[in-house]
């Protein structure tokens, strides 16, 4: 089955910051003849694609609809805070919200968080996209706080970052529709899983049939005892094991009398 009735290929969407170049490199080792489209799309139109039939799978910030989606939780990033490299805070490895509470705080559209409360002084207007909010920080207006792969999305040489120890983290995850679980979402989950080729292209494995013309291994067990005690038999009575019970001796026969 292939990912897809008019293209045969896998389609693979994911989020800003996740980097699925080693998936599918052993996919392309795995599957040279199915091709693996790659698709980006943001966070929030993420699910939108999956329910759609746009994608096959995708990378994912969770939570999904575990109702629609099934999801592998894969890793949970570092928060960080965006700064100019001349702010006070570079002077410090690692900040908290409450250091954050006198500065100017970006809250872009795009934001990967779901704050109950968005921490520091609120800006005038949110912008529209965390890049946008990136240019904002280099021009001194404000702060941003990002997962930190975003951060390194969005490097700037003008820009650094620091970890905020009590901020809210992003977790990733590889997600699919649950009802849409073909073979090649499986062969996907066994690669990101970080199964070997052996084992079946990431799909449940079948017990290995023992092979044409060789009993089992337990057949053998069974075997082996038992030719073990019909030699220690013959080694404890010191005569032949095909010899009668009792050691009788077998009757000579005579010489066949000649005819006269």
């Amino acid at each position: 089955m292939t990912g897809s009735q008019e293209s045969p290929s896998f389609r693979l969407a994911y989020v800003p910051g996740v980097t699925p170049a080693k998936w599918v490199r052993i996919w392309n080792e795995r599957l040279p003849g199915m091709p693996l489209d790659l698709r980006q799309t943001t966070a929030a139109e993420a699910s939108d694609a999956l329910r759609a039939g746009e994608a096959d799978a995708a990378f994912v910030r969770l939570p999904v609809d575990r109702t629609f989606f099934s999801a592998i939780p894969l890793y949970t990033e570092t928060t960080v805070v965006v700064v100019p490299k001349d702010h006070l805070i570079t002077a410090a490895e690692e900040v908290s919200l409450a250091d954050l509470a006198d500065e100017v705080l970006f809250h872009p559209l795009d934001d990967v968080f779901d704050w109950d409360a968005p921490p520091g002084e609120p800006a005038f207007e949110r912008p529209a996209t965390t890049a946008d909010a990136v240019e904002l920080v280099a021009a001194g207006v404000g702060l941003l706080v990002v997962p930190q792969s975003l951060a390194r999305l969005h490097h700037r040489r003008d820009l650094t970052y620091r970890p905020v120890v009590d901020a809210p983290r992003s977790s990733v995850a590889l997600s699919w529709p649950e009802e849409a679980t073909t073979d090649l979402v499986e062969d996907f989950i066994g690669i990101v899983r970080g199964r070997t080729v052996n084992s079946t292209r990431g799909r449940t494995a079948q017990p290995d049939a023992p092979p044409a013309g060789k009993r089992p291994d337990t057949a053998a067990a069974r075997k082996k005892p038992a030719a073990g005690r019909t030699a220690a038999a013959g080694r404890t009575t010191g005569r032949n094991p095909g010899s009668r019970a009792g050691g009788a001796k077998s009757p000579k026969r005579g010489k066949p009398r000649r005819r006269s």
